[in-house]
């Protein structure tokens, strides 16, 4: 196929992918538009079999990695961790909207970091939603901080976002040292949210809320507590002596899974349903689609305008770049294509990179699929989302947290260095 030809049949079903996506057309999974795209760009040649099969080996390790993370945040609900953690934010801000917004930015920040977004978007959101009710508290702010921060608090680790698996892989770092340098960005970013929140929303949190004492709240999961921190400690050790970090994923997602199913809280089906085999299959896919829209001149023409090197001013063009290619065609696609662009320059380009596809796609419901998710969830609860008021709030949000974080990680470079 000619070049003109294969870029524009890449490019509009990329676009059909991600439309896809975003509608659901008859509630149907994303793999259904992504799969049989990736299959008509290598029968028209627009993509070599060769590339096609080199993306899949490179997303492979992290698809498996994605999978038992899910697995282990899925488990870790099965316990009852996060049904502890709403009546624990209850208990603590009873009566005070206010104070439930921080448990809520407490909570969402460290879940999304240990846990992947996921986690926050799918099991923390309902909890929220119900302790807010329960509460008698407006639910808007908290309901918007799962959202943002299952975006922005994703920062800190490599098993916090898809992305940052892609990321990790592409900057070269240790589990130790990405979690160093992204230390600062994370607390900056997620600080940043928590002022323009707080000054947002004052109204919605000035109103009352019941003040009734719900009684003792459950006590924590300690079996699954303690599995998290041993799978933290996994991916340390793992990365520490070269050995993917994948392995400590499925170790932990093993354990709680097996626990799960001799207690009978679990079959075999429910865990491979938790490991959302058809969204695994959607990345896989959309990998296949974006590489055919990067071998057919998208890389030619990000790469005229992307900065480079890692001063200040470059890596804050870089990841306004990132951000804005995050909204234009999803957060998932603009990583795949920016870091192999961005990767000569160094970790700190790529480290640009993330902050931007991070916390970028807090302006626009199309940024992230995480967003997406969240919104069917919101509706699920009759609570609607209006789009005027999550622009504004995300053209707020973004730019101050943005910019935070990359004066942020230009400091952790110096400090902490590659």
């Amino acid at each position: 196929m000619n070049t003109p030809l294969a870029e524009a049949l890449s490019v509009v079903l990329l676009v059909a992918v991600l439309a896809g996506a975003v509608v659901r057309p008859f509630k149907l999974p994303e793999a259904v538009w992504a799969v049989p795209a990736a299959g008509i760009v290598i029968l028209t040649g627009a993509i070599s079999l060769d590339h096609a099969r080199a993306e899949a080996e490179r997303l492979g390790p992290v698809v498996g990695f994605l999978a038992a993370v899910l697995v282990l945040a899925h488990f870790c609900d099965v316990e009852g961790l996060f049904q502890a953690c709403g009546a624990w934010m209850a208990r603590w801000a009873v009566g005070r909207p206010g104070r439930l917004l921080t448990a809520v930015f407490a909570l969402a920040s460290l879940i999304t970091a240990v846990l992947s977004l996921d986690a926050t978007v799918v099991l923390l959101t309902p909890v929220v939603f119900a302790t807010a009710a329960r509460m008698g508290a407006r639910p808007k702010p908290h309901l918007y901080a799962c959202t943002h921060l299952s975006n922005t608090a994703s920062l800190l680790l490599p098993v916090s976002n898809l992305t940052n698996l892609l990321a990790f892989g592409a900057a070269g770092l240790s589990f130790t040292r990405f979690a160093a340098l992204m230390v600062l960005p994370w607390l900056v970013a997620v600080a940043a949210e928590y002022a323009v929140f707080r000054r947002f929303f004052r109204h919605d949190l000035g109103a009352g809320a019941t003040d009734e004492d719900h009684g003792e709240p459950p006590k924590l999961p300690l079996f699954a507590l303690v599995t998290v921190a041993c799978t933290l400690a996994g991916f340390v050790v793992a990365s520490a002596f070269g050995i993917d970090p994948a392995w400590s994923a499925a170790a932990g997602a093993l354990v709680l899974a097996v626990r799960g199913l001799l207690r009978r809280r679990a079959t075999p089906l429910t865990v491979v349903r938790a490991a959302a085999p058809s969204f695994l299959a959607f990345v896989l896919a959309l990998g296949v689609v974006v590489r055919a829209v990067v071998d057919n001149g998208l890389a030619s023409a990000l790469g005229r305008v992307i900065p480079g090197g890692t001063g200040l001013p470059a890596l804050l063009g870089v990841a306004a770049l990132a951000a804005v290619l995050a909204n234009l065609i999803n957060n998932l696609p603009a990583v795949l294509v920016l870091l192999p662009l961005a990767a000569p320059s160094g970790p700190g380009a790529v480290l640009a990179v993330l902050l931007g596809v991070n916390i970028g796609p807090n302006l626009t419901y199309a940024g992230s699929l995480a967003t997406l998710l969240w919104r069917r969830i919101v509706h699920q609860h009759d609570h609607g989302v209006d789009l005027k008021e999550f622009t504004r709030l995300g053209a707020i949000a973004v730019p101050t947290a943005l910019a935070g974080a990359v004066v942020a990680l230009w400091a952790s470079l110096h400090v902490v260095g590659t």
